[in-house]
């Protein structure tokens, strides 16, 4: 094999990596765009190392490429969190795996399989995951129809643009829609410091409080946040949740 293929099988393993990696790019997940297009090439390279890179007798072209499916865990790992009773980052690190499994398939040159298992793991996080929000509703939450939320946190004045930044951030990893942040000053405290409410009111299309917990939970930690609420606003006044 000469250099020129070589390189073509790096670009193949690098592109495909870059389509998985657009989809979770723009979920705003942790490993977007440039991760998985770098393990997809990482696995590519790796295989063109063991099958070109060694020789003899001795040599084994596969040694090398079986450990990218154990290595890969090690990263996979870094990715998932645990947020007190929730646990994100399971779908970005099998992402991850899949990615370095494309790369490998790139890198032996089974270039048609590479793009066919490309297009099976975008098509698995876009299409799957209407599918998977509709099988894991919450039992209790007694409606499938749209919902929308009102989240209030009081903090310092001083604080109060990076509350706000917070909360941007953290919904942006979700399935909600913000539709509009208030900030509204309360009289200040005994030391003299004043307090700001910083009020969001969000749209969902189905009622999902357990996102909505682990949307918040980064909030409920900061020092300068005295208090942290969400309420649920249904369609009916007698069906609304507060918590």
């Amino acid at each position: 094999m000469n250099n020129v293929e070589m390189v073509l099988r790096l670009g193949a393993g690098v592109g495909l990596g870059a389509v998985i990696g657009f989809e979770r790019q723009y979920r705003a997940r942790m490993a977007g765009l440039r991760t998985n297009a770098l393990v997809a090439g990482g696995a590519t390279l790796y295989v063109l190392l063991s099958a070109h890179g060694f020789g003899g007798p001795d040599a084994d072209p596969t040694r090398v490429a079986a450990q990218i499916v154990s290595g890969i865990g090690f990263l996979g790992g870094g990715v998932i969190l645990r947020e007190g009773l929730t646990v994100r980052g399971l779908n970005t690190a099998a992402t991850l795996w899949c990615s370095a499994a494309v790369g490998s398939l790139a890198g032996a040159g089974l270039f048609q399989i590479a793009a066919a298992g490309t297009v099976a793991v975008v098509a698995v996080n876009i299409v799957l995951r209407p599918v998977g929000r509709a099988v894991d509703r919450r039992p209790d939450t007694g409606t499938e129809t749209p919902t929308s939320y009102e989240f209030l946190a009081v903090t310092t004045d001083e604080a109060e643009a990076h509350v706000r930044a917070l909360l941007v951030q953290a919904l942006a990893r979700t399935d909600f829609a913000l539709r509009s942040v208030t900030s509204t000053n309360i009289t200040g405290n005994e030391n003299g410091s004043g307090r700001v409410e910083v009020r969001a009111h969000l749209a969902a299309e189905q009622r999902d409080d357990k996102q909505m917990e682990t949307a918040i939970s980064r909030l409920s930690m900061e020092p300068s946040v005295t208090s942290v609420s969400w309420q649920a606003e249904l369609p009916t006044a007698d069906a609304e949740a507060e918590h």
